[in-house]
C-alpha cells in the first residue's frame, strides 16, 4: 500500500467510527453475547470475550450493561440469540469485500446485504470466493513519526510475527490472533500506543482505485457498514 493512501484510509475509518459512536454499543453487545455463549463467562478463560469487554470499556459502556449481556448469553437471563454469518463479494473494479455479521434473522440479513451490493455497484459472491485473499491476524498500527526501531524491538520480543513500515512512516505490527493481547500489552507498557489495534482480516494484496471508482467504492463500503447486522467490513481496496 502507498503510505499516504493507507494513512488516509485509517483516518477515514476512525472518523466513520466516531460518527457512528451511538451504534458502537449495539455491535459490541452482540460481540459480547456471541463470545460469552461460545466460550463462557470467565474472562480469563475466554480471550474473545476479554477483548470484547475491553472494547466495551473503551466505548464507556457501564459495567452493569456488560454483565447483563454476558448473563443473557450464558443463560442466566432471557435474551436474543445471535448467529455469526460471513458474506463475501466484489466491489468496484473487482475489489474483494468480506462482511462479518451477527443476526437473529438470517433471511433479513442476506436480503439486505444482497440489496446493498446490487444497488451500489458490487456483486455478492459465494462462500470462499474472496476469503483466500485475506489473512486472519492481529494488527496494530502506529502513526507516522513513531520509532520503528522501538516498536520492532518490543513487538518481536513479545511474539509479533512481523513489523512493516510504509513510505509515509506508518508502522504496522502483525501477530497471530492468539498473540495479539500479549503484544499489545507489551507495546503499551513500553509507552507505545497504537492508533488502531484489532484482530482483523488483512488483505494480502490491494487494488488501487482512483477518482470516480474510489468514490463509488467508498459509498458501497459506507452503505455496507451502516447495515444493522454488519459487525465488520474488510476489503482490499486502496482508495
Amino acid at each position: 500500500m502507498a503510505g499516504h493512501s493507507k494513512w488516509a484510509n485509517i483516518q477515514h475509518r476512525k472518523g466513520r467510527q466516531d460518527e457512528k459512536r451511538g451504534r458502537i454499543w449495539t455491535r459490541i453487545i452482540r460481540e459480547i453475547m456471541v463470545a460469552a455463549r461460545q466460550g463462557g463467562a470467565d474472562l480469563d478463560a475466554n480471550p474473545r470475550l476479554r477483548l470484547a469487554v475491553e472494547k466495551a470499556k473503551a466505548a464507556n459502556m457501564p459495567a452493569d450493561n456488560i454483565k447483563r449481556n454476558i448473563d443473557k448469553a450464558t443463560g442466566n437471563l432471557e435474551g436474543v440469540t445471535y448467529e455469526e454469518i460471513r458474506y463475501e463479494g466484489y466491489g468496484i473494479g473487482g475489489a474483494a469485500i468480506i462482511l462479518d455479521t451477527m443476526t437473529d434473522n438470517r433471511v433479513r440479513t442476506v436480503a439486505e446485504v444482497r440489496h446493498a451490493f446490487n444497488k451500489y455497484g458490487g456483486n455478492m459472491g459465494t462462500e470462499g470466493s474472496v476469503a483466500f485473499q485475506f489473512k486472519h491476524v492481529g494488527q496494530l498500527i502506529f502513526a507516522p513519526g513513531t520509532s520503528e526501531d522501538q516498536v520492532m524491538e518490543t513487538a518481536l520480543e513479545a511474539g509479533a510475527e512481523d513489523v512493516l513500515t510504509d513510505a509515509d512512516g506508518v508502522v504496522e505490527v502483525l501477530t497471530a490472533p492468539a498473540d495479539f493481547e500479549a503484544v499489545k500489552k507489551a507495546l503499551e507498557a513500553a509507552g507505545l500506543t497504537p492508533e488502531m489495534a484489532e484482530v482483523t482480516m488483512r488483505a494480502e494484496n490491494t487494488i488501487a482505485l482512483e477518482g470516480d471508482d474510489a468514490e463509488r467504492m467508498q459509498k458501497l463500503l459506507d452503505i455496507l457498514e451502516d447495515l444493522d447486522d454488519v459487525q465488520n467490513v474488510y476489503h482490499n481496496a486502496e482508495l
